[in-house]
């Protein structure tokens, strides 16, 4: 198998990030960042490092929390999303463009590093993994919120890598979601503990959500986009069926999508 150029890779998952609005979607998983904050036991005045912190919700979070943060992201557009979130809110967070896969920082440079479906994403994830815990001091934490692959939003990928798939030769970022590829990842640390919890994706209808997502998410706008109209309407079809396959919502739609909540011990 001809190996993958993972820098060619990543210029393209840039693209596709900083396309569409992340940011609409985004900020609706605020409350993601907080709970991770709260599982991790956030200190105030901790040295945190947020990784793919995308548009800031555990940045946010943090500070909130009167950590000593710092954001990273490799897509321009959304560390300046985040740096206008938080000047917006008064908080002091540091935002730098970065990638997770290099981070420019001292071995031991923070007692915490939070990821909320972020660091997931990286190609090279043994590369992601070491990086993180690299830059964490020992006996500091990792914590990350990671979709499964049994999830609502796992099914969302899978249902996309139908019409468009994925290149070849590159982990999937659902793996990051499986206990077993945690402990591959992260050999050596003290301990880690997953949770399975579920995030609620509330909008008005299916169409309302196949729509946002259509628009506004990285992935599915540029699979369209890839598409012809023909095909473009039945991976819209698809995401609608899953959408209700999953609804538990009335009068409105309300669908649940696992995720695993992760405590690394360095």
């Amino acid at each position: 198998m001809e190996a993958v150029d993972l820098n060619v890779l990543k210029t393209k998952q840039q693209a596709m990030w900083a396309s569409g609005d992340f940011a609409v979607i985004g900020t609706t998983l605020q409350l993601v960042g907080e709970s991770l904050c709260e599982a991790v036991e956030l200190e105030a005045g901790s040295r945190v490092i947020d990784v793919a912190c995308g548009n800031g919700n555990a940045s946010l979070a943090a500070a909130r929390r009167f950590a000593k943060v710092t954001g990273i992201d490799y897509v321009p557009e959304l560390v300046a999303r985040a740096a206008g979130r938080a000047a917006a809110e008064s908080l002091e967070v540091q935002f730098l463009e970065a990638d997770a896969e290099n981070l420019p920082f001292e071995d031991g440079a923070f007692d915490v590093a939070l990821s909320t479906y972020g660091v997931m994403f990286a190609p090279d994830q043994p590369r992601a993994a070491r990086e993180m815990a690299r830059v964490v001091a020992p006996g500091g934490k990792i914590a990350m919120a990671n979709w499964t692959p049994e999830g609502f939003i796992g099914g969302l990928l899978k249902t996309v890598a139908k019409y468009v798939p994925p290149p070849a030769g590159v982990d999937s970022p659902l793996r990051w979601g499986s206990e077993a590829r945690l402990a591959e990842l992260f050999p050596g640390v003290k301990a880690i503990r997953a949770t399975r919890k579920e995030f609620i994706f509330r909008y008005l209808s299916a169409d309302h959500f196949v729509d946002v997502f259509r628009r506004f998410y990285g992935p599915t706008f540029k699979a369209f986009g890839a598409l012809k109209p023909h095909d473009q309407e039945k991976l819209a079809a698809d995401m609608r069926d899953l959408c209700v396959s999953h609804n538990r919502g009335k009068r409105a739609l309300a669908v649940p999508s696992e995720y695993l909540e992760v405590v690394i011990e360095r």
